[in-house]
C-alpha cells in the first residue's frame, strides 16, 4: 500500500519511522516532509493546505492512505476533500476537527456528553471579559484562546493583574489573531497531567499507551508555556481511573461524534488532568500530540499501518495493540529564543555520535553546508527505550551531552 503522510515536524518524522517498518507499506511519500524525513519517505515540495494539487497527487501516486499529521490541514477540511474523491485518510472531517478548533466548541461538546471537565464560561468581548475577571474571586484561573494557538494559547494567572493581561493580549493585541476573538474562562484543576489517545474509526476505539509531556520551558514546570519540552510513555494509570477514561470520556466521546453526525475517523486526543476527584478533561486535540507521539512510537510493538487503515475503513473493532517492554523518554532540543522569537540557521553537531540505541526526530532542522542546522524552534526530540524510566532518562541525557547547537535549550527533568 502507498501511503502520504502529510506534515513535516518531529511527531511525523516519528510516524514516518514507525510506517516505514511495516511489511505492508509499499512506498512511503510525505507532503512537504522534510530533509531528515527524506531516508524514509519521499518528500515532495507541495504546500500542506493546497488540497487540489494533494488529490492530484493521489491519484497519480495510487496513494491507498493519506496520514494527516497537523491540525490546520484538518481544521480546514482535508479529509472531507479527500474522502470525495475516495481517498482513504486518516483524520476526521472539519467538523470533527472543530473539537481542536474551538476551545468553545470542545468545551460545550464535553458538557453536552457529561465528561468530567472543569468549569467554564464563554467570553466574548473585552469588556464582558474584564467585568466577569473583575467579579472573580477565586485564583488561580485559566484563559485559554478560543481558536488553534500551537500549544501557546492557554495562561494560567494568579490573579486578576494576570488575568486581564491575558485578555489583553489574546483579544486586544490579538497575539494569536482570529484565534483570539473569544476566550474561554475556566476553573483551575490540580494534579498530575496526562496525556491520553486513542484511534477512532466512528464506531470502536483503540486506546494508545498514556503518556505525560512537560509544557513548561525550564525545569520545575518553570518558565513560559511551550508546545511541549519532553514526554514520557507509557505512564502508569490507577485501574479505576482507566475505567473513568474509558467509559465516561472516550466511550462518551465516541458516542457524541455519532450522535453529532461529525465523522471522526483518526485519533483523538485528551488532555487529561488527575485530581483528587479522578480524571477531568482539559482539552480535546485531533491529531497526534507532539512531542507525545515520539515517546509512543517506540513503544508500539504493533505494525501501526493496518491499525491507521482500519480507522479510515471504520473497521478497528476486534483489533488490538501489543506493546513493547520497557519506558519511552524523549527530550526536546529547542532554539535559542524559543518560544517567543527562535533562532534559526545554528550549526547541529554531534548527531553522529549518539548510540544506536537512541532514536533522534527531527523537527525543526534543515540542510546547510552539508549538514544540518536549526529552521525552527523546537529543533530535535531525542529518545530512548529502556527497561525501566531511570534508564531511559539516563540513556537520553547521555546522548543530549553528545549533541549542540548555540543556544539549545532542553528541561534536565523529563520524566521526574
Amino acid at each position: 500500500m502507498n501511503v502520504l503522510l502529510i506534515g513535516s515536524g518531529g511527531r511525523e518524522h516519528a510516524l514516518a519511522w514507525k510506517l516505514a517498518q511495516s511489511p505492508e507499506l509499499g512506498k512511503l511519500h510525505a507532503i512537504p516532509g522534510s530533509a531528515a524525513m527524506s531516508g524514509l519517505a519521499e518528500c515532495h515540495d507541495i504546500g500542506q493546505e493546497d488540497f487540489d494539487r494533494i488529490c492530484a497527487f493521489c491519484a497519480e501516486k495510487e496513494i491507498g492512505l493519506v496520514v494527516v499529521g497537523p491540525e490546520a490541514p484538518l481544521a480546514k477540511g482535508i479529509a472531507d476533500r479527500l474522502s470525495a474523491k475516495n481517498i482513504k485518510v486518516f483524520g476526521p472531517s472539519q467538523k470533527g476537527a472543530m473539537l481542536e478548533a474551538s476551545k468553545q466548541f470542545a468545551k460545550e461538546f464535553m458538557q453536552k456528553n457529561s465528561m468530567p471537565t472543569a468549569a467554564f464560561s464563554i467570553l466574548y468581548s473585552v469588556e464582558f471579559a474584564r467585568e466577569k475577571i473583575k467579579a472573580n474571586k477565586k485564583y488561580p484561573v485559566v484563559i485559554k484562546a478560543d481558536g488553534l494557538a500551537a500549544g501557546k494559547g492557554v495562561r494560567i494567572c494568579q490573579d486578576e493583574a494576570e488575568a486581564l493581561e491575558a485578555v489583553s493580549d489574546f483579544m486586544e493585541k490579538r497575539i494569536f489573531g482570529f484565534s483570539g476573538s473569544k476566550v474561554v474562562l475556566e476553573e483551575f484543576l490540580t494534579g498530575r497531567e496526562a496525556s491520553v489517545m486513542a484511534l477512532v474509526d466512528g464506531h470502536d476505539f483503540l486506546m494508545l499507551p498514556v503518556s505525560r509531556d512537560h509544557k513548561r520551558l525550564q525545569d520545575g514546570d518553570a518558565g513560559p508555556n511551550t508546545g511541549g519540552m519532553g514526554a514520557v510513555c507509557p505512564v502508569d494509570i490507577p485501574a479505576a481511573d482507566l475505567e473513568t477514561i474509558k467509559k465516561e470520556i472516550l466511550q462518551r466521546f465516541v458516542n457524541g461524534t455519532k450522535q453529532a453526525r461529525m465523522p471522526f475517523r483518526g485519533v483523538i486526543y485528551a488532555g487529561l488532568m488527575f485530581t483528587a476527584e479522578g480524571p477531568k478533561l482539559l482539552e480535546f486535540n485531533v491529531r497526534f500530540g507532539d512531542p507525545e507521539t515520539q515517546a509512543i512510537m517506540p513503544v508500539i510493538k504493533s505494525d501501526l499501518l493496518p491499525l491507521l487503515y482500519a480507522c479510515a475503513c471504520g473497521d478497528l473493532a476486534g483489533k488490538t495493540l501489543e506493546l513493547n517492554d520497557g519506558v519511552c523518554a524523549g527530550v526536546v532540543l529547542a532554539s535559542a529564543g524559543y518560544p517567543e522569537n527562535p533562532e534559526k540557521g545554528r550549526a547541529i553537531t554531534g548527531l553522529d555520535e549518539v548510540a544506536r540505541d537512541v532514536t533522534v526526530f527531527h523537527a525543526g532542522t534543515a540542510l546547510k553546508g552539508g549538514g544540518f542546522a536549526t529552521s525552527g524552534g523546537r529543533v530535535l526530540t531525542v529518545t530512548a527505550l529502556a527497561p525501566d524510566l531511570a534508564q531511559a532518562r539516563a540513556r537520553v541525557y547521555e546522548a543530549v551531552e553528545k549533541i549542540h547547537f548555540d543556544g539549545m535549550q532542553y528541561r534536565k527533568d523529563i520524566g521526574v
